[in-house]
């Protein structure tokens, strides 16, 4: 039975509490040499996003946009704030953590497009910032994997600004799947999906749009390199590594690593040792394009 805008947005309220109430950090606090909270003016208003940076501004250095995960409908910068942290710590640039609107209040393409222009502001306003816009990274856990990719596919589509690299951590890519006809792990359910898929998407046609499942794109080609983590218990690696090898056919440098024996948002929530490892190479690979 579909449920009407006004239960999805009381299920999606209590939803968030017990999330928030759920979240612990696999790690401790971590220093960086400058954190800021900043309001950025976007298509649909004022958008919260958190900078990290650790290294020396002697010269403009390179940006990672974090997109935190949650379904679309839960989550919120602040649970990403620890991986942000341990990211700028390792990595020589500016980390942007994106706040977004969340789902069903907000539905498809808002999250997307308040997303896009936090990147081209960050962009059009390089110099005041002393970033580099030639080296922008764009990342993202689960959903935010999912935002990532859509806006490396708009990025290429309007030609305003270019991502030097995208980071896709066990992200969701095609939506048009019903839940309930692939397996679950513990954290990502059929239900859960099946929840999250009625407040993102206005209507079903919505999950056929490339921008909502990125592995329906006809053509992936010209996309920046990518790095796809997957872990081997999750019901989306299946997706993630159908893209990653359908980049690697588009001519698009690619990285897939599945860890063994994990769930969906290991990262995140453990096991330790994969989390770490996970990390490390994600920071590596940053750092090896930053460089460049």
């Amino acid at each position: 039975m579909t449920k009407t805008p006004q239960q999805l947005a009381k299920i999606a309220v209590q939803a968030r509490k017990n999330f928030a109430a759920g979240q612990q950090k696999i790690t401790d606090f971590v220093p960086v040499r400058h954190f800021s909270e900043h309001l950025i003016p976007t298509c649909i208003g004022e958008t919260r996003v958190f900078t990290y940076i650790s290294c020396e501004q002697n010269e403009p250095v390179p940006v990672f946009v974090n997109l935190h995960g949650g379904g679309f409908m839960m989550g919120s910068a602040e649970d990403d704030d620890i991986w942000c942290r341990r990211l700028a710590s390792a990595v020589p640039c500016l980390v942007v953590n994106i706040d977004y609107r969340l789902a069903p209040e907000h539905k498809f393409p808002i999250a997307l497009e308040e997303s896009y222009a936090v990147v081209k502001y960050l962009h059009d306003n390089a110099a005041t910032l002393r970033i580099n816009p030639q080296r922008i990274a764009v990342g993202g856990q689960s959903a935010g994997g999912n935002l990532a990719a859509g806006l490396c596919l708009l990025a290429r589509s309007r030609q305003e600004f270019s991502f030097c690299y995208q980071v896709l951590n066990y992200p969701a890519l095609d939506m048009s799947v019903d839940p309930f006809s692939q397996p679950a792990d513990k954290i990502l359910t059929p239900r859960l999906r099946a929840l999250f898929n009625d407040c993102y998407l206005r209507t079903q046609d919505d999950a056929l749009n490339p921008l909502v499942s990125p592995l329906l794109a006809e053509n992936l080609a010209s996309l920046p390199a990518a790095l796809v983590i997957t872990a081997e218990l999750d019901p989306l690696r299946p997706e993630a590594e159908q893209y990653a090898k359908r980049l690697t056919d588009a001519g698009v440098k690619t990285i897939c690593k599945m860890f063994i024996g994990c769930i969906h948002a290991f990262t995140h929530f453990g096991p330790r040792q994969a989390a770490e490892e996970a990390e490390r190479l994600i920071h590596t690979q940053l750092c090896r394009v930053f460089e460049d």
